[in-house]
């Protein structure tokens, strides 16, 4: 959210108002704004469709998407489904996982060679959020939903996982004020079990090559972001790309004056 204003509204927030954008920022079914969803099926393809019957219905033919976390896989894949309508899609914290070819392991940055580490060396103590949502996401569900204390720990561990490393404490990287925001819009909706029902729904998928997309890609790259370019192009036509020294994996929440000028700089360039 804190995206929003600087984006619609540059100048009153000290830029050009010849930069602002028309944002359209739909909520993942199953998270937050958009409820609990009640059936099965909300994969990221399922995603990517609904959006993009969204977009049609408000009349817009051509668009650009950004994401990050989550909305990384869905804005990627929203540009390979509808590529004549998206030109372009930006997205930061994004993960792309090594294919198993030696080749990707050479000539890395001593930056790029402990990305490459981590992804191919994920465990079960690092993945085990991932693991138990795309395995038994009702089971964890029940306890989310019945214990506040449980969502807030839920949340808050990935918070003090993956946000800047200079920061000691969550509240210390993103203001407190949004961090509780997000813990309770999960727990009045009672989405804990929907969101991560979206894990088991792509399990299926997991390991299998994506399609290289041809719409241009922007990617920006914070501190604890596992981005690997080498990799990362095997699946998108990157012709940005940026790395910064502060933040973390939460940019919008964490560095949006850098993420809101990296998204301005990127669309920019496809004017």
């Amino acid at each position: 959210m804190n995206i929003i204003g600087p984006l619609t509204d540059p100048r009153a927030h000290g830029g050009n108002p010849e930069d602002a954008f028309h944002v359209v920022i739909p909520s993942l079914p199953g998270f937050g704004f958009s409820g609990p969803t009640t059936e099965v099926g909300w994969n990221i393809s399922r995603v990517v469709k609904t959006w993009a019957e969204l977009m049609r219905r408000l009349g817009y033919e051509r668009y650009g998407a950004q994401g990050g976390d989550t909305g990384s896989l869905v804005s990627p894949e929203l540009g390979r489904f509808v590529p004549d309508c998206v030109i372009g899609v930006h997205v930061n914290g994004l993960a792309t996982f090594p294919s198993g070819d030696p080749a990707e392991s050479i000539d890395l940055s001593e930056i790029e060679q402990a990305r490459f580490d981590t992804l191919t060396e994920q465990s079960y103590e690092t993945g085990g959020y991932a693991i138990i949502q795309s395995t038994r996401p009702q089971t964890l569900a029940y306890g989310l939903t019945d214990s506040p204390v449980g969502q807030l720990a839920w949340i808050v561990e990935k918070f003090k996982e993956w946000t800047d490393p200079a920061a000691n404490l969550p509240e210390e990287a993103v203001d407190l004020d949004h961090l509780l925001t997000n813990v309770t819009l999960y727990w009045l909706t009672g989405t804990a079990g929907s969101s991560a029902r979206i894990y088991k729904e792509e399990a299926k998928s997991w390991g299998m090559p994506a399609q290289r997309s041809s719409v241009p890609t922007g990617v920006a790259v914070f501190p604890k972001d596992l981005s690997v370019r080498g990799i990362v192009e095997r699946e998108h036509n990157v012709v940005h790309w940026s790395e910064f020294n502060r933040g973390g994996h939460f940019g919008a929440m964490e560095v949006p004056d850098l993420l809101v000028n990296d998204i301005r700089k990127f669309f920019g360039q496809l004017r």
